[in-house]
């Protein structure tokens, strides 16, 4: 506190006050080092605790040890004694108000004492004001027990509390609003003056800004608090991830820009706590609710990162990995890239990711357990979410695969961490093999192979498979397993071709072994789409081939009656007649051709879809027909 003037009644010299009276000082009162040199009649007429320690002894020394605010709250109540003016603000009510209360200024030592005074003041002025009731709280930070003793936290907690679930409206305040002072009917008041602008809309996180403010463990009793009065656990959720970012490094960072823009009331005259990061953190996790949500699992990895960097408890880093894990469907790649912060020479720290998918897998493992025992069956768990994983960890797997310093037995941990049922195909641990491959030059063959074995070759997609056996990265024994599942996969889908259009040319004949022949068909990607078109490309093939035969013959008969018909008879000659007998020759034959046709249709395509069928559909099968 600056030292007082004469106007005061006090002057202050050095570590000394005294009193600016004619009088000579009869008592002192040493506070922190600091005594003030006073009367004892004004104090002994406030104070119950000066007249008690005067009368246990004579000595007229009083040291006052543990005194609520120190010598700055102590010249406020020599004030008040000598009758001088004192403003009571939210900055000081809590530390006067605990400082009467040591003194024991109660109204049975004068009227309107300061005791009374200062609890009237909090009740009235503090407890219905959003600002004060914070600045309030913040004054307390030094003397919480005490303060807590008088119940002034918890009456400030629930103020609040109730401010922020209750429209302000209602109350009649007006109050500060993005800058803009806003009246209770919510327009916009400049110097007091109603400028009739209205707030458009009234959003329900301008309350974040103010509160992380607090320390930890005042943001923490507030939160709970908040809980027992039902806010919303999406606002509750909001306040902590604002706090979070607003004292931990970096984590705004990695949340891709999504900070939140300062909305605040009355923080122009705040000022930030100090905050040990680790005892944050180390709170703030237990504050999480149980909850998923894509945004929420990104500041979940977020804060996985800060432990990491902040070395906090392992309680602490365990139960944030699990809360990850619950969900870890929702993370995305950038967010599970966790740099490697520890004296290990590889870039990203795949032993937390590895963790996170076992408790994934504990996780899923207990929703099939409970599932299997319920009696609903749309109660059973998909396998949506595992497929989903399955993806997401070959990608981080191609990701970190560049690394030079990765060994192949953490490849090969992190694939096998999820089981065969996670992944329809194999392209993505083939694409991330090769990019280690890649990397890694100097593996030897025997290394590679025993990395391949990770590969399941018949889950591998028809572009997989063709850049397999002709990727040059992998072991030669590799390529031909490729080679081998490729023509197997082939074979095996050509003949669930046969065996469909064998169905189709005989549709009544009775299927003896349909459900093993199902089982034993590998159905899948283009594979029987391709052959399929190859069959039929081959029969209209054939039908093209033995009707240009037939129009050929055609054809030269036709020619050689027009031979013989020019050597006969001069009177058979004319125009007319010939015309008529090469029209009866064409006619018949036209006539016979309409039984083939007939017949074409009953069987096969017949011609005219076969001569009127669009070059491009056989040209973009003719690579794929000559696999036949």
């Amino acid at each position: 506190m600056a030292p007082a003037g004469k106007h005061s009644g006090f002057r202050r010299e050095g570590n000394h006050w005294f009193c600016n009276g004619e009088l000579p000082s009869d008592i002192s009162v040493s506070i922190e080092g600091v005594t003030f040199h006073l009367h004892k009649f004004p104090l002994v007429a406030k104070c119950g605790k000066i007249v008690q320690k005067h009368e246990e002894s004579s000595n007229m020394v009083l040291v006052l040890e543990e005194f609520p605010g120190g010598p700055d709250t102590f010249l406020i109540v020599a004030k008040f004694c000598y009758g001088f003016r004192v403003e009571l603000t939210a900055r000081n009510v809590i530390l006067v108000y605990c400082a009467a209360d040591y003194l024991e200024m109660t109204d049975e030592f004068g009227e309107d004492n300061l005791l009374s005074r200062s609890e009237g003041f909090f009740h009235k002025n503090i407890l219905h004001n959003w600002k004060d009731c914070i600045l309030a709280l913040q004054s307390s930070e030094p003397i919480l027990q005490k303060a807590e003793k008088l119940h002034l936290v918890d009456k400030c907690l629930n103020a609040l509390s109730v401010m922020v679930c209750t429209d302000p409206s209602l109350f009649g305040w007006p109050r500060m609003m993005y800058g803009s002072l806003q009246s209770p009917g919510g327009s916009i008041l400049w110097n007091g003056i109603n400028t009739g602008a209205r707030i458009q809309s009234s959003e329900s996180d301008w309350w974040f800004e103010d509160i992380s403010f607090l320390s930890v463990s005042l943001f923490e009793r507030l939160f709970k608090t908040m809980q027992v009065r039902g806010i919303r656990p999406e606002n509750l959720e909001g306040a902590i991830m604002y706090y979070c970012r607003k004292y931990l490094p970096g984590l705004d960072r990695w949340q891709s820009g999504q900070g939140s823009k300062t909305r605040t009331v009355a923080s122009f005259s705040f000022t930030p706590s100090a905050v040990d990061q680790r005892v944050l953190l180390e709170s703030i996790e237990k504050l999480l609710p149980f909850r998923k949500g894509t945004s929420f699992c990104r500041f979940l990895l977020g804060l996985v990162r800060v432990a990491l960097i902040l070395n906090v408890n392992q309680t602490c880093k365990d139960s944030l990995e699990r809360r990850v894990g619950t969900q870890l469907e929702l993370a995305t790649l950038d967010s599970l890239l966790i740099p490697n912060y520890s004296d290990s020479d590889t870039l990203y720290n795949t032993d937390c990711i590895e963790r996170i998918v076992h408790h994934f897998m504990s996780t899923e493992s207990n929703k099939t357990a409970f599932s299997s025992s319920s009696v609903d069956p749309q109660a059973l768990p998909s396998s949506e979410s595992l497929m989903k994983v399955g993806k997401l960890i070959d990608s981080y797997i191609a990701e970190i695969a560049s690394d030079v310093n990765l060994k192949p037995g953490k490849i090969r941990s992190l694939a096998e961490s999820l089981p065969e049922s996670s992944r329809s195909l194999h392209d993505g641990i083939y694409r991330a093999l090769d990019i280690y491959f890649k990397a890694h030059p100097w593996l030897s063959d025997k290394e590679k192979e025993e990395l391949c074995g990770i590969i399941d070759f018949q889950k591998l997609s028809i572009h997989a498979c063709t850049h397999a056996s002709q990727n040059d990265r992998f072991p030669l024994r590799v390529v031909l397993q490729v080679l081998f599942f490729e023509q197997l996969q082939l074979r095996t889908a050509l003949a669930s071709c046969l065996h469909a259009l064998d169905n189709e040319i005989n549709p009544a004949a009775p299927s003896i072994v349909a459900g093993d022949t199902a089982g034993q068909i590998v159905q899948r990607d283009g594979w029987v789409t391709v052959v399929r078109e190859n069959q039929v490309l081959k029969v209209d093939m054939e039908n093209m081939r033995s009707r240009v035969g037939e129009l050929e013959q055609e054809f030269g008969k036709i020619k050689q009656e027009m031979k013989t018909i020019s050597k006969s008879h001069s009177s058979l000659s004319s125009p007319r007649l010939v015309a008529r007998k090469i029209g009866w020759k064409l006619g018949r034959r036209r006539s016979s051709e309409t039984q083939p046709e007939t017949r074409d249709r009953t069987g096969h395509r017949s011609r005219a879809s076969i001569e009127y069928e669009p070059q491009s559909h056989r040209s973009a099968h003719r690579k794929s027909f000559s696999l036949v």
